[in-house]
């Protein structure tokens, strides 16, 4: 009997322990070596609760941190337009297009910047600043300053401006090649204006190495870091910022039928940034290197039909006579798949990786050819922006960044035009950042007709300082534009 009420006793016991480490462990951990007093020096009783970094993680070092170097930016722009003279309209005396002396409007827009060094130097998208006549910036602390572009790059989307102060707060830049999927990301910028500035919203990295649909035919060089961080109209040229309070990326732009955020946004990695951003400050202008092929991604579909050992890389369709890639041996045929160790597996992940390189720099393109794996050295040659006069291989001819050739009869009926010249493709350079469209046709340089790209450059050549250029773009529309010498 006793041994009976013993076994229980000591049963009531075992079970009232366990409940009350159950109990204590539930209960939020305090931390004894933290001894923490109020302003008269009293001990009071302080507690840490420990929860777990993956589970809830902290950003208020990155958010506090990186939100004073976000800046917001306020840009006025002249826009050239044609008044319309209702006389010629309707008679059709005039220039033809019922148009008449070139009128100036100013429009106002706005984005965000990142304070990349104190002494002012601030990195932002080249959509924010291109043809401003007027830059202002206003700073978190609520300090204005007019500030000057620096330098543009359109391949990139990213510009550089300057205020005039010392001591600014710098967003430290970060690695964008070692950001993981999943990894958490805040975005900083101006959403919407100045009533919504330095507003934070958290996401994660959807994908690294993204490009958009683009159908303006310009140069671009795409490798967009995807995030689900909330991103609208205003956060262009914003921080996008790891938990570190890092600089991994520029917000750029979204993907939405709406014109407002819907689950997607995009960044230009930092590693890109750096690059231009340098070349910016130093030069004014990219010094940018090229290769020299066309490419396409290689997916199953394509390797199934090429007959290729295997789905990665890119395939090169065109080595372009004279080229890098030409003198370096590749050809027509082969497949890259790593640029000096690091693999590529699209047409933006090359962009990227020789973006990072100056015109001279050398590199080993790892290929297969034939089903073996080959390497070739590769001394990368400087990308002719503005080689105004130099004819190409097919005849057309390069026009500060812009590649123009003889209008088509095809395409001249199609516009209405009798004669002009039309522009093939934009890259980065004066005629992009005046606002040019692929597509459209040049009818007057400095109010006289052209028809050929040798007449736009000769007549560009005549102009003592600025050069004015008319035309119709695609759509049937009349453009007008103007830029320096």
């Amino acid at each position: 009997m006793k041994k009976g009420f013993l076994t229980v006793l000591l049963s009531v016991l075992a079970g009232g322990l366990t409940a009350f480490a159950v109990v204590k462990a539930a209960e939020p951990q305090t931390n004894p070596d933290t001894v923490v007093t109020d302003a008269s020096g009293q001990a009071v009783e302080y507690r840490t609760v420990n929860l777990a970094e993956t589970d809830y993680p902290d950003f208020t070092y990155a958010a506090e941190s990186a939100v004073e170097a976000v800046v917001y930016v306020e840009v006025t722009v002249q826009r050239q337009s044609r008044s319309i003279d209702p006389f010629e309209f309707f008679f059709g005396f005039g220039d033809g297009y019922g148009f008449g002396q070139p009128r100036s409007q100013e429009q106002r827009g706005s984005g965000s910047g990142v304070i990349i060094r104190p002494d002012g130097y601030i990195v932002t998208n080249n959509h924010v600043v291109a043809g401003a006549t007027k830059v202002s910036v206003t700073l978190n602390d609520n300090r204005e300053f007019e500030a000057t572009v620096v330098g543009t790059d359109p391949a990139t989307d990213v510009a550089i401006i300057k205020v005039d102060a010392q001591n600014l707060p710098a967003l430290p830049m970060g690695d964008s090649d070692q950001l993981r999927l999943g990894e958490w990301v805040l975005a900083i910028g101006s959403p919407l204006g100045a009533q919504l500035r330095s507003t934070i919203t958290a996401g994660i990295v959807s994908a690294k190495g993204r490009s958009m649909p683009d159908n303006s035919g310009e140069f671009k060089i795409e490798s967009f870091i995807q995030t689900d961080a909330a991103v609208n109209p205003g956060n262009s040229g914003g921080a996008l910022v790891n938990k570190k309070g890092e600089l991994v990326g520029i917000n750029t732009a979204i993907v939405s039928q709406t014109g407002s955020y819907t689950g997607y946004s995009f960044a230009v990695p930092v590693n890109i940034v750096k690059r231009v951003a340098q070349d910016l400050m130093d030069f004014g202008s990219v010094k940018r290197a090229v290769l020299g092929i066309r490419m396409i991604n290689v997916d199953k579909k394509f390797a199934d039909e090429m007959k290729l050992s295997s789905v990665t890389g890119v395939y090169i369709n065109e080595v372009l006579k004279g080229s890098a890639a030409e003198k370096a041996g590749l050809k027509e045929n082969d497949v890259i798949v790593a640029i000096d160790g690091q693999k590529v597996t699209d047409g933006s992940s090359v962009q990227a990786k020789v973006s990072g390189y100056h015109p001279g720099d050398k590199a080993t393109i790892t290929y297969i050819r034939d089903g073996k794996t080959q390497e070739a050295q590769v001394v990368f040659q400087a990308a002719s922006d503005e080689s105004n006069g130099e004819a190409t291989a097919d005849g057309s001819m390069v026009f500060y960044g812009a590649t123009l050739k003889a209008a088509s009869p095809e395409a001249l009926k199609a516009l209405g035009l009798k004669s002009g010249v039309e522009i093939v493709s934009l890259g980065s350079g004066k005629m992009a950042e005046a606002g040019a469209k692929a597509g459209s046709v040049i009818t007057y340089v400095n109010d006289e007709a052209v028809s050929k790209p040798e007449e736009v450059v000769a007549k560009a050549k005549k102009a003592s300082r600025a050069i004015y250029i008319e035309g119709v773009d695609k759509n049937r529309r009349s453009f007008y534009f103007g830029f320096g010498k």
